[in-house]
């Protein structure tokens, strides 16, 4: 009996989901600006419960001056950042691995952009148009190179992000972070299985 309620209640907590679909623009630089430039003065945005989409552009002009995008949020209490999701449209240049996203825990990424290591960042990681449409959250968990590490979900918390393109040229992108309800831990594969249906279904515009 307990079992079957606890299973009831995970259906429900998936059914509600769905009420999350519909993607909440949370920044978009060809509307709103450019995002910081500065690591320790990141933009700060507000995330809601289920998908929050972030678009920008990056890049690195012939003189080798890069542009750096800064921004900062904090996942709601009761709830995860479950997943980190490449949306279609994403760009990069150059060889394989030259776009980055990385995340540190708090209001700043004070990890400097000449640094040779990770160390102070959760974790980080160089994306692929390949990755698109995929959760690279755990990418990112397990980047190594001095990195902190992390296996997702990640808590409520506060959290910094630092993306930027490697190569020479001017790149879109775009993030989708999916923030869900913190669950029983035995709810966690109805609950996955629930969103990866609702993505499937669901219909987004993708970078222009």
């Amino acid at each position: 009996m307990r079992g079957t309620r606890r299973g009831v209640v995970c259906a429900l907590v998936v059914v509600g989901l769905a009420a999350l679909v519909p993607a909440d623009v949370i920044y978009d630089e060809s509307i709103s600006g450019d995002l910081s430039s500065s690591g320790l003065a990141p933009t700060v945005l507000t995330v809601s419960p289920g998908s929050n989409e972030l678009f920008g552009t990056t890049g690195k002009s012939d003189a080798g001056v890069v542009d750096r995008d800064y921004f900062s949020f904090t996942v709601p209490t009761g709830w995860v950042l479950s997943s980190l999701v490449l949306i279609p449209g994403t760009q990069t240049l150059g060889p394989l691995g030259a776009s980055f996203i990385g995340i540190e825990a708090g209001p700043q990424v004070t990890v400097s952009a000449s640094a040779t290591d990770a160390t102070d960042l959760l974790g980080w990681v160089h994306y692929e148009t390949s990755d698109i449409g995929t959760n690279i959250l755990p990418l990112m968990g397990g980047s190594g190179l001095g990195a902190t590490g992390f296996t997702p979900p990640l808590p409520t918390g506060t959290y910094s992000f630092w993306v930027q393109e490697a190569s020479v040229g001017t790149v879109n992108y775009g993030f989708d972070f999916v923030t869900t309800p913190t669950p029983e831990p035995k709810c966690w594969t109805l609950l996955l299985t629930g969103l990866i249906l609702l993505r499937t279904c669901r219909r987004r515009p993708g970078l222009l």
